[in-house]
């Protein structure tokens, strides 16, 4: 599985291999702290608390807990205000988790099934929001939004080739909105979550 919010200007996806930095990233709050900073591309903690609804000190921890993991980083060349507060951004484009880096000793193995659990659940809250929500959103938009479910008869291969067909589509329409994104064209757009999951199942 992966958890590829990238952000435009950044180094290229980091796979996470170690345990320490699994359980570092594995924290609830964590990882919505950093979701929300990749979409602000930078951010201070007292903006991303206001997100997230909770103090400025501790969300301040769990970022520089993220940073000594090198998850986050000090964004360059940021205003700082007052000097006092720092400004961060993700340290890369996206984020890798591969169940087969973790097999290895049943710790790590429960490690990485309780982050990808968590990973599903903040998923699928943020769907279940945007269902309540629906009605405030403009009926081009209510259309545009896709729900589906796909069965298919696929062997192991075609399924591994499907998803980097879809990978490829998706980072190409990635590309264009963050380059419309850079030069200022922001008409029209807003954040887009697309979640997609493929996984052999039997009856």
């Amino acid at each position: 599985m992966s958890d590829k919010p990238g952000a435009s200007g950044t180094p290229e996806d980091r796979r996470i291999t170690d345990l320490g930095t699994l359980k570092a990233f594995g924290h609830p709050l964590r990882q919505k702290l950093y979701r929300s900073l990749y979409v602000r591309r930078r951010a201070t903690a007292s903006q991303l608390a206001e997100e997230v609804d909770g103090a400025v000190s501790l969300v301040s921890y769990h970022l520089r807990k993220l940073a000594e993991h090198g998850l986050i980083e000090e964004a360059p060349g940021a205003q700082r205000g007052d000097g006092r507060e720092r400004w961060w951004q993700p340290a890369q484009e996206g984020l890798s988790l591969h169940r087969r880096d973790f097999e290895d000793a049943p710790e790590k193995l429960a490690a990485h099934t309780a982050v990808a659990r968590t990973i599903v659940d903040q998923r699928t809250d943020a769907y279940l929001r945007y269902l309540d929500e629906q009605p405030a959103w403009s009926p081009e938009w209510q259309s545009a939004a896709v729900g589906a479910d796909f069965l298919l008869r696929l062997t192991a291969a075609e399924l591994a080739a499907l998803s980097d067909e879809v990978r490829a589509v998706v980072r190409r329409y990635a590309d264009s909105g963050n380059a419309a994104h850079e030069a200022g064209d922001a008409e029209g757009r807003e954040n887009v979550a697309l979640h997609l999951y493929g996984f052999p199942f039997r009856t």
